[in-house]
């Protein structure tokens, strides 16, 4: 499906042919969230602080996962050039109060300028987190990846879909299980999610279906359970992340059928106790051609940032940022729902 005349980027509500039945949509679920923001106290959405840059390295992917909101894989070209990336290490040198560097793709690793980022910025004292789709640590060319995220203190935030592979693989693809458990033990041996190693190891979990994920707590236990007593893998702890209806996985809604009724189970579960940690609240992101965006989700929607004075990481503007009113659509259902959504897991 072209995303420029999907459902995604179409704002007039449709009807059905016997009129029966309303599709909301996300012009309309986008008004609906704002009615929600109101009722909860809050008259706009505004930033508070920023702790946070979260870099996209580019879309380019060694796989194609059906839940994909980024649309990444091995034939995208978008990458980040070296210009913008020493443009994100200049504002970490001007501002110690971001103390995180977040690096995502795609898969990040990809980037040629991956590795010499993360020396610039652990050299900064920033802590490094690298969203990494494990299978891309055995792929060619990227066999010493492991020990250089080692050898640089890096976090890794690892996606394990699922403890079963049939889950995982059909989300992910055939094979991709087996090499993610391959991946996991490497990184075991290096100390990865060892106590007192220092090396963080965060497995995050996307439902394989329309569901919402489970309680973040109760999930956590069941993989380190599940994946100690099949495989003896240790890891730090577990993000649950709800499927936004963005790119890839709103196109597979729609195929299916279920779009209405998924958009319907968030908003039935907005919990306004999720408000005060929404991620967008202390994060910028930074897009592969270095525009700024609220979060992840509003960069793939290209749902630029409403203050005009700083829109590219060249003319980055602390305290404009820090304070910024931000953009919100459909998707902030999905940072809301439950439990809430976050790249730091559940919310509340």
């Amino acid at each position: 499906m072209n995303h420029k005349t999907s459902l995604k980027h179409r704002g007039e509500a449709l009807a059905d042919p016997q009129n029966q039945l309303t599709v909301l949509t996300p012009a309309v679920n986008a008004v609906r969230f704002r009615n929600q923001l109101e009722q909860a106290g809050h008259d706009k959405l505004h930033a508070d602080r920023i702790d946070i840059l979260q870099v996209n390295l580019g879309k380019l992917c060694n796989m194609t996962c059906a839940h994909c909101h980024v649309d990444a894989g091995p034939d995208r070209r978008e990458i980040m050039e070296p210009k913008e990336i020493e443009a994100c290490i200049e504002v970490l040198m001007r501002h110690p109060q971001i103390t995180t560097l977040d690096l995502t793709g795609g898969a990040p690793e990809m980037n040629p300028q991956f590795r010499q980022m993360v020396v610039a910025a652990r050299e900064l004292n920033r802590h490094v987190i690298d969203r990494c789709n494990l299978t891309i640590l055995l792929a060619k060319g990227f066999e010493t990846l492991p020990k250089f995220l080692a050898e640089n203190q890096v976090e890794i935030v690892a996606s394990l879909p699922c403890y079963l592979e049939e889950n995982t693989d059909a989300q992910r693809g055939d094979g991709a299980y087996s090499k993610s458990i391959e991946a996991l033990l490497k990184l075991n041996e290096l100390g990865y999610g060892k106590p007192e190693s220092g090396l963080t190891l965060t497995l995050v979990y996307n439902p394989v279906g329309q569901s919402l994920p489970p309680d973040q707590n109760k999930l956590e236990a069941d993989y380190r359970r599940e994946l100690q007593a099949r495989f003896g893998i240790l890891f730090n702890r577990l993000f649950t992340i709800t499927n936004m209806p963005v790119s890839r996985y709103l196109d597979y809604l729609l195929r299916i059928g279920e779009y209405e009724s998924y958009m319907q189970k968030l908003v039935d579960a907005f919990n306004p106790g999720a408000i005060e940690g929404l991620m967008c609240r202390n994060t910028v992101s930074i897009s592969w051609d270095g525009r700024l965006y609220d979060c992840d989700f509003n960069q793939m929607l290209e749902l630029g940032l409403i203050n005009s004075s700083t829109r590219s990481i060249h003319d980055f503007d602390y305290e404009a940022l820090a304070n910024r009113e931000i953009v919100v659509g459909q998707h902030c259902f999905g940072c809301t729902a439950g439990c809430g959504s976050s790249c730091q897991g559940a919310i509340a």
